[in-house]
């Protein structure tokens, strides 16, 4: 069982930086797993922001790429989200989400196993 939990969320005026992570636990390591960070704004469907394919390859929602960078410390088991340029339109709750599996990429991927608990990001113009 993978559990995950994310920090790292705040309130930011616009063009400011947050860095989110996500401790991930119980992660068998004989098995490969993608990683990946979704939002969900109100009143809107989650979407998919950035996604790390167990093989290493990133991906991103085309309105981050470029701003958001995704990364592994696997020594410390956690993934990152680093946000630049924060706008008003990334206001969300951020999730971190893992599941076995590979050849994953965003808008394509939606991992049904594990989730964390969410943190909370809200930009201010």
């Amino acid at each position: 069982q993978v559990h995950l939990v994310e920090s790292g969320g705040g309130s930011v005026q616009a063009g400011g930086s947050l860095r989110l992570s996500c401790l991930a636990s119980g992660k068998n390591p004989g098995n490969t797993y993608c990683m990946g960070w979704f939002r969900q704004a109100p009143g809107k469907a989650r979407e998919a922001v950035a996604v790390l394919d167990a093989d290493g390859p990133t991906s991103y929602a085309d309105s981050v790429r470029g701003r958001f960078i995704i990364s592994e410390d696997a020594a410390k088991a956690t993934l990152y989200l680093q946000m630049n340029s924060l706008k008003p339109e990334d206001t969300a709750m951020y999730y971190c989400a893992a599941e076995v599996s590979y050849d994953c990429y965003a808008g394509s991927w939606w991992p049904n196993n594990y989730w964390g608990q969410g943190t909370q990001v809200t930009v201010s113009s």
